[in-house]
């Protein structure tokens, strides 16, 4: 593949046409006509539709420009840092995250390594949704226990597991009482919780589910005010176990989760992307729930 000829479309596909490319960038719209045309003969494929006032990429135009055009992006602020005489984190950083660690710990991540990296355009999405990173363009996506996938690479960067925790006050059950509790979810979707206590024993808790609530935040502010059980990451209630807010009444066996931070493996791992790596790292040094509990609540 003509490498010019691959710039040259990215230029016009990423400026929407070959006059508002020339304008940006100075060079003739005759040859960048031409280095498209000949970049279209070589790979058999159309890649624009040409029309009187705009242009507009075909399906292999913008599959080939969402793939290429990061990969010519990174390769031109490689060139750039090394021009000037170092590999230092710059350019833009995309990042997808799921609901729950974006909600309790992405701002803080996010704002310290703004200051500590100000020429990197850091910008976070939030969503449980799969993204599809190369498609959609991130730089690197946080999953939580992700199936495996030979376009990604990457590595666990924290654990977390579920514990059953009431309200300080709430009397434990005895002889198969039945306990209010607080669900994500349908009201209806259970009526008991299989726990594993602190004497290693396995118990089941008979639940009322009195409150639906579909944010893990809410359903341990709930838990907080005192009206029931609930199932909660220990990270989330870490600090309040420890400050007697909530009772842990036991874990939930083969509930361990680990969030994973993902790039793609076909691509130059960036200076940017290694510097967030390295600070996940830095503020989670072990991976452990008590340092993503001890992080939210700092």
């Amino acid at each position: 593949m003509d490498l010019l000829g691959l710039a040259d479309f990215i230029l016009v596909a990423r400026h929407g046409g070959f006059g508002k490319a020339e304008r940006a960038t100075g060079r003739p719209k005759a040859t960048l006509s031409r280095r498209v045309a000949e970049l279209e003969a070589s790979l058999g494929l159309r890649l624009v539709e040409r029309g009187a006032r705009m242009l507009k990429l075909t399906e292999e135009g913008r599959a080939l420009h969402q793939r290429a055009g990061a990969l010519l992006t990174e390769l031109d602020e490689t060139a750039s840092a090394i021009a000037a005489g170092g590999d230092k984190p710059r350019g833009r950083l995309r990042i997808s995250a799921p609901m729950l660690f974006s909600q309790t710990a992405m701002g803080k991540l996010a704002a310290s390594f703004a200051l500590k990296y100000p020429e990197v355009r850091l910008e976070v999405t939030t969503e449980d949704r799969l993204v599809d990173m190369i498609e959609e363009g991130y730089d690197l996506v946080i999953r939580v226990d992700p199936d495996p996938d030979k376009s990604l690479v990457g590595r666990v960067f924290l654990r977390d597991r579920l514990v059953l925790v009431a309200p300080a006050g709430m009397a434990h059950p005895k002889d198969g009482a039945v306990v209010p509790a607080i669900v994500r979810g349908s009201l209806a979707s259970t009526k008991t919780w299989a726990i594993t206590t602190d004497t290693g024993s396995i118990t089941s808790i008979h639940i009322e589910p009195i409150l639906s609530l579909s944010s893990l935040l809410n359903v341990r502010d709930a838990v907080r005010m005192g009206i029931g059980a609930a199932l909660l990451p220990i990270s989330l209630v870490g600090q309040d176990i420890a400050l007697n807010k909530v009772a842990k009444w036991g874990e939930v066996k083969g509930s361990e989760i680990g969030l994973w931070a993902l790039h793609p493996s076909r691509r130059l791992l960036s200076a940017r992307v290694s510097a967030f790596l390295d600070h996940l790292k830095s503020a989670f040094p072990n991976g452990k729930p008590d340092e993503l509990s001890a992080y939210i609540d700092g």
